[in-house]
């Protein structure tokens, strides 16, 4: 497989990720991560249905509302009238990471319920960021050079410094101290990889293949050389006997990264399961 094959896999995300970051629609690329599991998604309607939502805000939260009264209000539509929920009984369920699904069944993850929180807040007015912190995904408001950080998977909860130091120790048992960098703003881009990469590592805990090899596809649509996901497609690719696929991509990897930890490992999967001699 060529190195631009993963595009033309894609071709329909290809050309809506393949743009500046800011040209991105980020409803649409996510909707349209979700129609590789219901090819006949009507994604107009879903788009509608977000729209809806920021005019339920607009329309609550009256005009000239400042943003505190259009945070507060964008909370009441969506946790409190549509019913949306953090979905921690069933965390690791791959509908979570569905756009269509989380509206349907008011039932998502962080980055999920992040993503329709952002596209819902932006269009009733609100500048909405995503915020790649360690473990848990949020959303960043800034007001006057102040962040506002809002938890969406825990009905849009208003985080203190306090609270986010102490959600840092979770993750880093304490000794990490809490920098602006942790609250920097995620691209578009990094978002919808972050969505993907949470699928991808579903299903090869499932030995879901087939649909790994799917996401694994859109990965490297959004970023050609990443050397993780390079290797594990073309690992994924010798585990279904696809052998000069597979060749091609743990060359790529090696290439990339000729000094990565598992580099002698994958020389000697090419060695022993390919039979191609390196020297």
């Amino acid at each position: 497989m060529g190195r631009d094959d993963a595009k033309l896999s894609d071709p329909a995300f290809a050309a809506m990720v393949c743009v500046p970051d800011e040209q991105i629609d980020l409803a649409r690329a996510t909707l349209a991560i979700a129609q590789s599991e219901y090819p006949d998604l009507d994604v107009e309607r879903y788009l509608r249905k977000i729209d809806d939502f920021a005019a339920q805000v607009r329309d609550r939260a009256g005009e000239n509302a400042d943003a505190p009264r259009l945070i507060a209000t964008l909370n009441f539509v969506l946790f409190t009238l549509v019913g949306l929920r953090g979905n921690a009984p069933d965390y690791y369920d791959p509908k979570n990471s569905f756009l269509n699904e989380v509206i349907e069944r008011k039932r998502g993850i962080p980055i999920s319920l992040s993503v329709l929180y952002i596209e819902v807040g932006r269009k009733a007015g609100l500048d909405l960021f995503g915020v790649l912190f360690p473990g848990h995904f949020l959303v960043k408001f800034a007001n006057a050079g102040e962040d506002v950080v809002i938890d969406p998977f825990h009905r849009g909860a208003i985080l203190s410094h306090a609270e986010l130091q102490q959600r840092l120790d979770q993750v880093y048992g304490g000794g990490v101290e809490l920098e602006k960098n942790f609250l920097a703003p995620a691209s578009k881009k990094q978002i919808l990889t972050r969505m993907l990469a949470n699928l991808k590592n579903i299903y090869l805990q499932r030995e879901d293949h087939d649909r790994a090899l799917g996401v694994m596809q859109r990965l490297l649509i959004l970023d050609p050389t990443e050397p993780e996901n390079i290797r594990d497609r073309g690992l994924l690719y010798l585990k279904q006997e696809c052998f000069l696929q597979a060749k091609e991509d743990l060359e790529r990897y090696l290439e990339i990264a000729p000094d990565a930890p598992d580099a002698g490992t994958i020389r000697e999967y090419l060695l022993a399961s390919l039979k191609f001699k390196y020297h």
